[in-house]
């Protein structure tokens, strides 16, 4: 029998009975109605012409106003492409024009008309709010299925999995870090329950250079989890639970340890040239990803759902074992392996549940996000558990829209895996397994290279 550990496999993905997600926007009244009408709505036009929605919203609003003088903004708070949305945007302009309407500033305009374009997991949703003088403000909207080719698009770019071994012992290890590399990591950190040892490469075999000793006055918790994030002015953080440390600014390289609640960092580094993103739905021109922090618990072997800063209007969010992340072009959808058994996907608006394949297997409790050159440009890896043996694989899958799209083919690794962390420059991760057959532990750097 399988003894328990922090990332056991997560056996149930059911969609949750909720609201479907709806990408953050600037017309919050529009999401929530949304929210609570979307199982009134459908409609069944083919996405690849945007004809029959365009027609359908323009007669609804007009219907409300009137022909006449309107004031008109459209916000695209979906997935669909800048090119896409001003397709888009053009067609409800001359399908509105159509109908009598003549486009006016506010300031002279009889109506006022704000058109969100969103989504859920299986439809595009345009919603408009009407705003007239002299009556209540009215909500109307249209819907239609998303188109196949956006799928295919994304399943024509196979992407390859690389695994690399670092290191390997008999004891847990909880994190590695690598602190140099040329064209192999030549020096690297690694973190077990009562030090950080220091090796380095020489030759063709790593050899120890210095241990650093780790202090704690509690007893560890059963499933001891622990990470290393490198630091600026010096080596290392050390993160712990219950426990901070961190190496010395300056004379022999030594570990301080303290007691601390102090959130972990989980996210946050520099990304490519020209790339914005924020954890909230506004962009602010930054070109990092703010560091992104949870608070652990220090007895159990998750984190408390106490996250910093906000995701838009949620300051906590499940308890959960691992995150990854997604930036989308005016927010970044979280996903989060809760302890409730689910994969729950936050966007800042809605919490909605993810909806997985059919296959033998399932996502477990360890997911991570890199930054690459390949696809679509990030990717998650998803750890899957099968029941039928003492392995696991793993994968890289992209979001395109709110669905998995596995863009690799699956990994199998050597046993169990004990944890999954993305690396400080977020372009790799690495995985701790418990080998299947010798017991060993093996830390593994996970890479995704591009197809030839």
């Amino acid at each position: 029998m399988r003894s328990p550990v922090y990332n056991s496999a997560i056996l149930q993905t059911k969609l949750a009975n909720r609201a479907f997600p709806v990408a953050p926007c600037a017309h919050a009244v529009l999401c929530v109605l949304f929210l609570l009408l979307f199982p009134l709505l459908a409609l069944s036009s083919p996405t690849e012409n945007w004809s029959d929605p365009e027609q359908q919203l323009a007669q609804k609003i007009v219907a409300i106003t009137g022909p006449g003088a309107l004031a008109l903004t459209i916000d695209n708070c979906s997935s669909l492409s800048k090119k896409e949305s001003d397709i888009i945007r053009d067609g409800l302009r001359s399908a509105l024009e159509a109908l009598g309407i003549r486009f006016v500033a506010a300031d002279r305009a009889a109506a006022t008309v704000g058109i969100t374009l969103s989504e859920n997991q299986t439809s595009y949703v345009w919603v408009a709010e009407i705003h007239q003088a002299a009556s209540e403000s009215a909500i109307v909207m249209v819907s239609t299925s998303r188109p196949k080719a956006v799928l295919a698009a994304r399943e024509s770019v196979p992407l390859t999995l690389r695994k690399t071994p670092l290191w390997q012992q008999p004891e847990p290890i909880l994190d590695v870090a690598v602190l140099e590399e040329t064209t192999i990591p030549t020096h690297i950190a690694v973190l077990t329950a009562e030090q950080v040892t220091l090796y380095r490469w020489h030759g063709e075999k790593w050899e120890p250079e210095q241990p650093l000793a780790v202090t704690h006055a509690r007893p560890w918790p059963r499933d001891l989890r622990g990470r290393l994030v490198l630091a600026k002015d010096y080596l290392l953080d050390v993160y712990l639970p219950g426990v901070l440390c961190h190496t010395n600014l300056t004379g022999p390289l030594t570990l301080n340890c303290r007691e601390s609640d102090d959130p972990w960092p989980l996210a946050g580094w520099p990304l490519s040239p020209g790339t914005s993103v924020d954890v909230t739905p506004s962009l602010n021109g930054a070109t990092s990803m703010p560091q992104f922090n949870a608070f652990f618990a220090p007895t159990r072997n998750f984190f408390t759902g106490v996250v910093s800063p906000r995701i838009g209007k949620f300051g906590t969010v499940p308890k959960f074992y691992s995150l990854a992340f997604i930036p989308r072009d005016k927010y970044v959808l979280w996903l989060f392996a809760a302890a409730d058994g689910q994969i729950h996907m936050i966007d800042g608006v809605s919490d909605t549940t993810l909806k997985q394949g059919s296959d033998k297997t399932v996502w477990g409790s360890d997911l991570a996000s890199v930054h690459t050159s390949c696809g679509a440009g990030w990717q998650v890896l998803a750890v899957s558990t099968r029941d039928d043996d003492n392995k696991d694989s793993i994968r890289a899958y992209e979001f395109p829209d709110r669905d998995p799209v596995a863009v690799s083919a699956a990994v199998k690794l050597p046993g169990r895996v004990t944890a999954l962390w993305t690396e400080a420059k977020g372009d790799r991760a690495i995985a701790v397994v418990r080998h299947g057959e010798t017991g060993e532990y093996e830390a593994l750097r996970l890479s995704v290279a591009c197809s030839q």
